[in-house]
């Protein structure tokens, strides 16, 4: 008798044990970790946690109030509080193909959204043929758990099989009009055909419908939504506050990470021309060879793998204003561009240790990023001061 009870007072113990550091490891997960402080090219720059416990989050927006909407690659779409609390997945958000790449991705308020409550998204979509990028939106409800009447307003053709190379980033323009980034589903040429929308920016009216000054309506054969042509994997764009340009940074096979400013009706060359070299090594003719096709302003060999930017405007960091802040996965950190014009003329890298997948500057001048982990984060990075 006194060995069975001393053997359930053993399990009971094995059992609390491992009930507390399950409990631990929850409570290391939900608590932000210390922050730390970088000195990068004389700026001091704090870092700190806002919310970790993230799967593979892919997109950040700040609401008004400060709090963030994040997309999880997964397929959920989480508030984040101020003080780092998630909520539970909302609501309306559309079933995703959550393989390799593909996943919920890219999202952006509308620029009317103190009005309308509108919120905008990318997805990896699934259907006949396999999957391909899609642009949804639906109206945030007033108590931000859902999304109500979400509506697709642009579906990626063809749909094609495997999992890589789905873009994508949504950038507002002023004259009423977005642009929407993609990617070539990993299928190389047909980001040279205009009848596929696939390795291209293609631009919309806020609702779906296409521009009537886009370059390529009316032209037999060609989808009118295209804006521009040659492109391979985008996963960062921004508007250049300046010029008013649209500027993307791509990525490239083996080597050739690309920054280009996108123009009306303009062919940037993949997979015809690269700066880099196919996986296994054999070249791709380099673009000077073919000027007929618009070069990058700027390459990176070895890469940044790029994913997610921003132009910097704010004051929180004033060596940075007019800078690009550029998100990278192998770089493992910003990668912090300085330019003249559309000539860069300089780059330094704030190094974080971990795979960035999105980049943006808050309303008060700060910035976030997203980390690309199974426990992915959103951290904040602040002037340090004293």
């Amino acid at each position: 008798m006194f060995g069975i009870g001393s053997r359930m007072i053993a399990a009971f113990a094995a059992r609390r044990r491992r009930l507390c550091a399950v409990l631990g490891i929850i409570a290391a997960l939900c608590s932000p970790a210390a922050a730390q402080t970088l000195s990068v090219g004389g700026e001091r720059v704090r870092v700190e946690t806002i919310a970790r416990g993230l799967e593979h989050p892919w997109g950040v927006a700040e609401l008004p109030d400060g709090r963030f909407l994040v997309t999880e690659r997964p397929g959920r779409l989480r508030l984040v509080t101020a003080d780092g609390k998630l909520s539970p997945p909302l609501a309306g958000v559309p079933e995703v193909f959550a393989q390799g790449q593909g996943g919920l991705l890219d999202i952006a308020l509308a620029p009317d959204f103190a009005k309308s409550r509108l919120v905008y998204f990318t997805f990896a979509e699934p259907g006949p043929g396999g999957a391909s990028t899609a642009l949804a939106r639906g109206r945030l409800s007033d108590d931000a758990s859902a999304l109500t009447g979400t509506e697709v307003i642009f579906r990626q053709q063809p749909k094609v099989s495997g999992p890589n190379h789905f873009g994508s980033r949504i950038v507002f323009a002023p004259d009423g009009t977005l642009f929407l980034a993609l990617a070539e589903r990993f299928k190389f040429q047909p980001a040279q055909d205009l009848d596929s929308h696939l390795g291209k920016v293609v631009r919309l009216k806020l609702d779906g419908a296409v521009p009537d000054d886009n370059p390529f309506v009316g032209r037999r054969g060609a989808r009118p939504e295209i804006y521009s042509v040659g492109h391979r994997n985008i996963q960062a764009a921004a508007l250049n506050p300046v010029s008013g340009k649209l500027w993307v940074v791509e990525m490239g096979p083996k080597g050739g990470d690309e920054i280009n400013v996108v123009e009306a009706g303009k062919n940037y060359g993949w997979p015809e021309v690269s700066w880099g070299t196919h996986y296994d090594g054999s070249p791709i003719p380099k673009p000077p060879t073919r000027p007929d096709f618009t070069d990058a302003i700027h390459q990176w060999t070895p890469v940044i793998a790029p994913s997610g930017m921003a132009f910097y405007t704010g004051d929180a960091f004033p060596r940075w204003r007019g800078s690009l802040l550029i998100g990278g996965l192998v770089a493992k950190g910003v990668v912090r561009v300085t330019f003249d014009g559309e000539r860069v003329t300089g780059e330094e890298r704030i190094p974080l240790g971990h795979r960035i997948r999105d980049v943006r500057q808050t309303a008060d001048g700060r910035v976030v990023v997203l980390t690309d982990e199974d426990d992915g984060a959103l951290l904040r990075l602040s002037p340090a001061r004293g």
